[in-house]
């Protein structure tokens, strides 16, 4: 068996036509996928599933054009993949049951994990289940522990380089016949307290600099502005840092010397037409940009940044957000998040257990 299914990716196939609310979708980290075929499922692959896992690779690695020297995915056996899923894991996609895709996973080094054998079944190709997948392998890896992927790419196809490419991978190094292309990963963070979201805001800032785009999204109350808040006591800003929902976007000079923060609620925008009368691209490269609620509207503003979604648990007495962040682009890649104080984290919603017995919460959780 490999390793436990991480949080958004099934541990068991489940037959979303079962259920007719959610035909054709694929929940991964709590992004939902839209292939074009019914009946598509992720799950975390077990040694159960090898034998229609190499089946896959055999078809899909056998319908590419002939390349020199040959591919070795043909070699590939039951036992060969049983092994890597041992070691590393891997996403298995079906379409109703039948085997449609594979993502294997293995260990490079303690942070490193490689992505190989992605294949998806010739009779499935070309509806969205090669993305979906790939959404799939960056969670499951994420939550397995590693901070980065990598993966092999033959020169000779250029167009499997594009797609990667695409999806935030950067050419990392060329080896014989082809290029390694590696991601940072997705980092996923429990945030107990209003009071530690405000500190992450915080810590963030000392990262952020003049032409950084942060998109945050989740649900009202999910903590955005509170987040916020704290990236402006980073960046040392002026004035009060409220929800600018009625204004739509409010500057904040720094008294330091930092760049000035943009804050900009899109909450009552319809498009991307609407966010151009606001002319933020005129202040993006002097500006660290935060847009509340701004998911499919402003990632065109700059090819990189940091997407942050905050996730609330059911329970609505429970505070505590799960905060997924997304690193997007070549600015990010040589940024270590991982070395975000969750110790200090922790402290702060210890400090806040503390003061909130003389003090109201903090606003905007």
């Amino acid at each position: 068996m490999g390793p436990a299914a991480p949080a958004g990716v099934a541990s068991t196939p489940v037959d979303t036509a079962a259920d007719p609310s959610v035909p054709h979708r694929v929940t991964t980290m709590g992004r939902v996928v839209n292939p074009c075929v019914p009946d598509v499922v992720l799950s975390a692959a077990s040694s159960d599933d090898a034998a229609g896992m190499v089946g896959v690779i055999h078809a899909a690695f056998g319908a590419r054009r002939p390349l020199n020297p040959p591919s070795t995915a043909v070699n590939e056996t039951t036992e060969s993949v049983t092994a890597v899923l041992a070691a590393g894991g891997g996403i298995y996609a079906t379409v109703a049951g039948q085997p449609a895709g594979v993502i294997l996973l293995s260990p490079k080094k303690a942070d490193l994990a490689g992505v190989q054998r992605v294949s998806v079944h010739p009779d499935f190709q070309r509806h969205g289940i090669a993305s979906a997948m790939v959404e799939a392998i960056m969670s499951y890896a994420a939550e397995l522990g590693y901070r980065r992927l990598e993966l092999f790419a033959r020169a000779e196809l250029a167009e499997l380089i594009d797609f990667w490419q695409h999806r935030d991978f950067v050419v990392d190094r060329r080896v014989d016949h082809g290029v390694i292309l590696t991601r940072v990963l997705p980092i996923t963070l429990s945030i107990p307290t209003a009071e530690a979201m405000h500190d992450l805001g915080r810590q963030l800032a000392q990262v952020l600099q003049a032409g950084d785009l942060v998109i945050a999204t989740g649900g009202l109350g999910a903590g955005k502005t509170t987040l916020t808040q704290g990236i402006g006591q980073g960046l040392q800003v002026d004035g009060v840092i409220i929800s600018p929902t009625f204004v739509l976007s409010r500057v904040h000079r720094s008294r330091s010397g930092r760049p000035t923060l943009v804050h900009v609620d899109a909450y009552r925008l319809s498009g991307p037409a609407e966010v151009d009368d606001l002319d933020l691209d005129a202040s993006m490269d002097d500006s660290v940009t935060v847009v509340e609620w701004g998911e499919g509207l402003v990632e065109g503003l700059a090819s990189h940044r940091l997407e942050i979604d905050i996730r609330r648990s059911g329970d609505e007495d429970d505070e505590t957000r799960l905060v997924v962040i997304n690193l997007v682009g070549d600015r990010w890649q040589a940024v270590d998040l991982a070395s975000l104080d969750r110790a200090s984290l922790d402290h702060a919603s210890l400090a806040g257990e503390v003061s909130r017995v003389r003090e109201p919460e903090v606003s905007g959780v």
